[in-house]
């Protein structure tokens, strides 16, 4: 029913890693202009999760002639009591605990896993929602194997690492807020992410739908795909 394509982003899957290790999200975002603006006919319809979530509604904003529809899954960043206490401290305090984090992932080697069963044991483990289709799937596609023959996960660790002032809600509410086209946000009631009904965030939006989805955690449209291709089916179709 659709053309889709499905980038990975720098520091993700098949793509090369930032040397230096540091990423933001305007270089993400920079990224997905670039590959829509050379290769992709707009209006288009961009579906994101977790972080890929994030830059999709930034880019939505920042292009909202280029953009039909749009559907976020966790994608909204960290919720308001997440940044109150990531902001707590002064800013050199802040500075100081990203350069550390920095340096410890430099001294550590990506972990190794011997075969792919153990990789796709650990999968399992960490996603209990997963069915064993899925956690197979994702391992095998999420895996490189090393000269050594063990496996590693494909993506850099230095994605992990927010640097300071990295997410700002006045910024990020004033991109949403220039958001035309249909939105749909979801959640996974199990998830660390807050409701964007309750906490608030929803009303950025002139055009909102929240889906919160039961039993399932961060990434809702590997725990429940089944609910997630039927509502998001049913949102693209209105």
């Amino acid at each position: 029913d659709y053309h889709i394509i499905a980038p990975d982003l720098r520091g993700h899957g098949d793509s090369q890693w930032m040397v230096g290790g540091t990423y933001t999200i305007n270089d993400f975002i920079y990224d997905i202009a670039q590959l829509i603006h050379q290769a992709l006919p707009t209006p288009l319809t961009i579906i994101g999760h977790s972080l890929g979530g994030n830059i999709a509604l930034r880019y939505t904003g920042l292009y909202p002639e280029n953009v039909r529809k749009v559907v976020a899954i966790e994608g909204l960043g960290p919720s308001p009591q997440m940044l109150e206490d990531m902001e707590a401290g002064s800013q050199p305090e802040r500075v100081r605990n990203w350069i550390d984090s920095l340096r410890d992932l430099s001294g550590r080697l990506p972990r190794r896993y011997q075969t792919l069963e153990e990789a796709y044991q650990r999968m399992k483990t960490e996603n209990p929602h997963l069915s064993a289709e899925r956690a197979h799937h994702l391992t095998v596609h999420g895996m490189n194997q090393n000269e050594d023959g063990t496996y590693s996960w494909k993506f850099d660790n230095y994605v992990r690492v927010f640097a300071p002032r990295g997410f700002d809600m006045e910024e990020a509410g004033e991109l949403w807020a220039q958001i035309d086209c249909p939105t749909l946000l979801f959640r996974g009631t199990e998830s660390w992410a807050s409701d964007p009904h309750a906490d608030g965030r929803a009303g950025y939006f002139k055009d909102a739908r929240v889906e919160n989805i039961e039993k399932a955690g961060h990434w809702v449209h590997h725990d429940q795909l089944d609910e997630f291709l039927r509502l998001t089916r049913d949102f693209l179709a209105d």
